[in-house]
């Protein structure tokens, strides 16, 4: 006999199709799109586990937010660049000249990032999406309450997966101290505060609108330094001065006003200062809360105009079909297509479900390079016309669901910079060897790259 409190199936039946009645009207109603491999897998989900699914969706399902810029129609003035107007019609700010420091190592960031705290007269704005239980952790708070105590104005904006792990004592003394803290989408709170699958991934520290510290590196020892017998990440990092530190602030008011919804003290009106010599430096935020996806559309155009080389550096290797297909056909062109990747993350499972989109690209004539150490950097080179680096890895999750943000950088030497790094990464790594699929793993594969990275 059927339990009691089993659905019959026609209450079942009737569950599933409200439940993707749901789905089609917001998505309609929302204009979202997706992936088909998404849509298949929400649709699939709704109808067949329509309890389980109905629920994530409502929680989970959201891509896209409403937009903090609108992009531009009709012509665009022709600039300095093609990737400089595509960025341009997105809405965002034209490239401007800023004096540019790329770190060359943990302890050169470090240096760095302690010099713009400190160096902060009346406003340090931090964006960060972890910090630490160790000494880096501890040196950050210690040099935030100071400035703090000295009359700076000091923001500390949390995404709040990376927030669950600070410790309390952290917390305690920076908000004792005057600092403002702010939490973006707190993972346990019961509020309503928009979905939870969008996290904040970027990585700024703002001093006086004018001087931006940025890339792939939080606010934790092992992207500085090594600790307790275990070496620190190969990462990328850099600081500019200029008018893009005054983009960046923008974009940290406008992530601040929606995370206290505009009740922290208010905000500020950045004040852009330039400079008269440097490199050509271009802000690129990228997200739900930008109305394209705007680093995906930027990479994809990037493989298509690409004749020499493309260099790229990544954690976490899980593209989208589109921009498999771009560097699937660049290599086809004869364009040298290189990727340099961790031979083990600190993700295993984005580690196991990369082999299907490095498999295809491997036999069109990408080349991987698989290091014995984990790196943690992002960048990017198309030939010699432009490097981009920050905090976007190249997965679906970066690409097209987190709050992020990199710098394209435009100079000759910049560019040159990032390449001879990636270069010598290469040369670290051992070559990649496509192999084929036992049926097993090719069906756990499919499965995982069509739920577990769209949720």
């Amino acid at each position: 006999m059927i339990a009691s409190w089993l659905p019959t199936p026609t209450h079942y039946l009737l569950v599933s199709a409200i439940a993707v009645l749901v789905y089609i009207l917001t998505t309609r109603g929302q204009h979202q799109r997706r992936a088909p491999t998404s849509a298949i897998a929400w649709v699939l989900g709704l109808a067949l586990v329509p309890y389980l699914m109905l629920p994530l969706y409502l929680l989970f399902g959201q891509r896209k937010l409403r937009p903090v810029a609108t992009p531009r129609t009709g012509d665009v003035e022709a600039g300095h660049h093609w990737a400089a107007e595509l960025i341009e019609c997105f809405g965002l700010a034209p490239p401007s000249l800023a004096e540019v420091r790329l770190h060359r190592d943990g302890l050169e960031a470090r240096a760095a990032l302690w010099e713009i705290i400190d160096a902060a007269q009346s406003r340090l704005d931090v964006c960060t999406f972890l910090i630490g239980n160790d000494p880096i952790g501890a040196e950050a708070i210690e040099r935030l309450t100071k400035r703090a105590r000295a009359g700076v104005r000091v923001r500390l904006l949390l995404d709040g997966f990376g927030a669950v792990f600070v410790p309390r004592r952290f917390m305690r003394r920076l908000r004792e101290a005057g600092v403002e803290v702010a939490v973006f989408r707190p993972f346990l709170s019961l509020r309503r505060l928009g979905p939870r699958n969008l996290r904040n991934h970027r990585k700024f520290v703002i001093a006086d609108d004018r001087w931006l510290w940025s890339g792939g590196r939080n606010l934790a020892a092992e992207y500085f330094i090594d600790w307790k017998g275990v070496p620190a990440w190969l990462d990328l990092s850099f600081d500019l001065r200029g008018a893009i530190a005054a983009e960046a602030a923008r974009q940290f008011d406008l992530d601040w006003t929606v995370t206290t919804r505009g009740q922290a003290n208010g905000t500020h009106a950045p004040q852009s200062t330039s400079v008269s010599q440097g490199s050509l430096v271009q802000f690129l935020p990228s997200g739900p809360d930008q109305a394209e996806d705007t680093a995906q559309s930027l990479l994809v155009d990037a493989c298509y105009r690409a004749r020499r080389r493309i260099l790229a550096v990544t954690p976490y290797f899980v593209p989208d079909d589109s921009l498999r297909v771009a560097l699937r056909l660049a290599a086809r062109r004869g364009v040298r297509v290189t990727i340099v990747l961790p031979d083990e993350s600190n993700h295993r499972l984005a580690d196991f479900v990369r082999s299907r989109a490095m498999r295809d690209l491997a036999v069109a004539g990408v080349e991987f390079r698989l290091l014995p150490v984990m790196i943690h950097a992002k960048a990017l080179v198309v030939d010699e016309t432009l490097a981009m680096s920050g905090s976007i890895n190249l997965d679906l999750r970066s690409l097209l669901l987190n709050h992020e943000a990199s710098v394209v950088f435009y100079g000759a030497h910049d560019i040159a910079w990032f390449a001879q790094w990636i270069e010598q990464q290469v040369t670290q790594g051992a070559a990649y060897e496509a192999k084929p699929p036992g049926l097993m793993r090719d069906i756990a594969e499919g499965l995982l790259l069509t739920v577990a990275f769209q949720l």
